[in-house]
């Protein structure tokens, strides 16, 4: 379909790659865990949306631009790394500044969820690599419309990563329904945070490689 081939490979590889642990998956895990289902779903939201940046950023060749410019791929990976360290602060130190003062289950702007979920996918240029070296190996050579048939697989990747992050939303929040708010979620948001600051400096010192 759309020029493709091994239709069941990609999906079964995408599968694979979506269930690895990374900042997106620490991002909704937390959020549903301090605020419910509905948070989880908004940061599953914002993931997916900065997934098609990428998706579409690869299809339209700018991701070309990444794997060949030195300096486009360093300003956006200190870009996305800063952000990482932004958000792993925020989780490490907030709590001990506003927990005395608000109750425990004071609502977070679903907007800022999906904003922040957003920006943890889309200021990541390892995603851009990814998809430029990735998803062309499914596509055929003779394609007439290799943009159509990158967006149908770019597309498919997304609904499949969607759903696995809201599968894990709905079991964090289900186990939270159970337990009722977790005593210990204020230290659970501070290993978050340490795991999304060392993520931060992984992705600052890397290299212009896909490992």
């Amino acid at each position: 379909m759309f020029a493709t081939h091994d239709l069941p490979v990609f999906i079964l590889s995408g599968l694979l790659l979506n269930i690895t642990p990374g900042a997106d998956t620490l991002y909704v895990i937390t959020c549903a865990a301090n605020k419910g289902w509905r948070a989880g779903v908004a940061a599953a939201f914002g993931i997916s949306l900065g997934c098609y940046v990428h998706i579409f950023a690869a299809a339209l060749g700018l991701s070309a631009l990444l794997a060949t410019s030195s300096s486009a791929f360093v300003g956006i990976k200190l870009l996305g790394a800063a952000y990482l360290l932004y958000l792993g602060l925020g989780m490490l130190f907030r709590h001990s500044k506003i927990s005395k003062q608000l109750p425990a289950d004071t609502p977070l702007s679903l907007k800022k969820i999906v904003l922040q979920g957003f920006l943890t996918d889309a200021l990541n240029p390892k995603m851009a690599l990814f998809f430029l070296a990735f998803v062309p190996q499914f596509i055929e050579a003779g394609a007439n419309d290799k943009f159509l048939a990158f967006l149908f697989l770019g597309v498919i990747f997304n609904i499949n990563a969607t759903l696995w992050c809201l599968i894990l939303a709905g079991f964090t929040a289900y186990f939270r329904h159970k337990t009722g708010p977790l005593p210990g979620k204020i230290w659970l948001s501070r290993l978050v945070g340490l795991v999304f600051i060392l993520l931060g400096l992984k992705l600052g010192y890397s290299t212009n490689t896909i490992e």
